[in-house]
């Protein structure tokens, strides 16, 4: 028997969730939410849907009680998700939720307790855990091929789309953060922010006492090994950039996402001293071969993987989103302190 599947929110991302559970050969999408009924006509027409087979709604209540549902998908806005995720588990349905689990740290562990004590499914699209790129990366730190660790950087800049419910922060540090604790291994437990307003002085979110939504944040994060990674962040810039690198003694590890055929590079090298000198040796650079998958089909699978084997995954579980979403609330206190030091307990 096929999982049914609701999914709610049909924006950008919403679509291609349609997409991969339309085409899963183990499940059977039942029932699509959108308050826009264009977007609704949208999908309808896109995937030639059968208004026999799948219910079209505006309003999350009108389907919550269908007995074709076993699973939700959550693609609303980041602001709707704790109610809507709340009632999907409660209603006992498993959850698959897009980034971020909620704005709150407090409402993520309720979930995910919630989802434990029902014995649900909840899982976080923190797509990147997915790529085999990130996935390839991880076997290479935990190879030790890198040497002593030193530290990290990373830059996610473009010129928009640009937010206006959350900042640059809420927007774009989430994917290089969970990128760098699967890779490291650890969480940072200390952080700090400095950012910039210049395109939405007036607004703010309601998770922040700061005014003004930063169009451009720098961040540093404090690893309990003495790693430190700075991310450079922006919504405002001409030079688009989807680029990370973790840099040790022996070389460096770059994740490279505009190099779409080269995407993960090892470049190997180390330092000779002689006398006062230190020469570089051994200096070379190794393309990682990948194997081709969708990230996002890799999530989708993952989570009906785990429903049919009623198994757990550590990746982008519950748990590993409210400690982003922790990082995230610590941060977003230090870009209002004005680059104060938190730490997250």
């Amino acid at each position: 028997m096929k999982l049914g599947v609701a999914v709610l929110g049909v924006g950008r991302w919403g679509v291609h969730f349609v997409r991969n559970f339309l085409t899963h050969s183990q499940t059977e999408l039942v029932a699509i939410v959108d308050h826009h009924p264009e977007r609704l006509n949208y999908c309808q027409e896109k995937f030639a849907l059968d208004r026999h087979k799948i219910t079209l709604a505006t309003e999350w209540s009108a389907i919550r009680n269908l007995e074709s549902i076993q699973a939700v998908v959550i693609a609303t806005p980041a602001s709707t998700h704790y109610p809507l995720i709340k009632d999907a588990l409660e209603q006992g349905y498993h959850v698959l939720a897009e980034k971020p689990l909620t704005l709150n740290p407090t409402e993520c562990v309720e979930l995910t307790k919630l989802a434990e004590a029902k014995q649900l499914e909840l899982l976080v699209d923190h797509t990147y855990l997915f790529n085999p790129a990130v996935q390839k990366g991880r076997e290479v730190m935990t190879a030790g091929k890198l040497g002593q660790l030193r530290y990290g950087y990373a830059t996610r800049t473009h010129l928009s789309p640009v937010r206006q419910d959350v900042d640059a922060l809420w927007d774009l540090a989430i994917h290089d953060l969970a990128i760098l604790n699967y890779w490291l291994g650890e969480t940072p437990i200390k952080v700090q922010a400095r950012g910039n307003v210049w395109l939405q002085p007036d607004k703010q979110m309601a998770i922040s006492t700061q005014s003004g939504l930063a169009d451009l944040v720098w961040l540093t994060l404090f690893y309990p090994s003495g790693f430190e990674a700075t991310i450079h962040l922006c919504w405002l810039n001409h030079d688009k950039q989807r680029r990370l690198c973790v840099v040790g003694s022996q070389g460096s590890l770059i994740f490279d996402e505009m190099l779409t055929d080269e995407p993960l590079t090892f470049q190997q090298g180390y330092f000779e001293q002689e006398g006062e000198k230190f020469i570089p040796a051994e200096q070379s650079r190794q393309i990682i071969p990948l194997e081709p998958a969708e990230p996002l089909f890799q999530v989708c699978d993952r989570f009906v993987q785990n429903i049919s084997t009623d198994s757990k995954s550590s990746i982008s579980s519950g748990w590993v989103a409210a400690e982003l979403v922790k990082i995230l609330a610590g941060l977003t206190q230090s870009l209002a302190q004005q680059g104060e030091i938190i730490s997250i307990n």
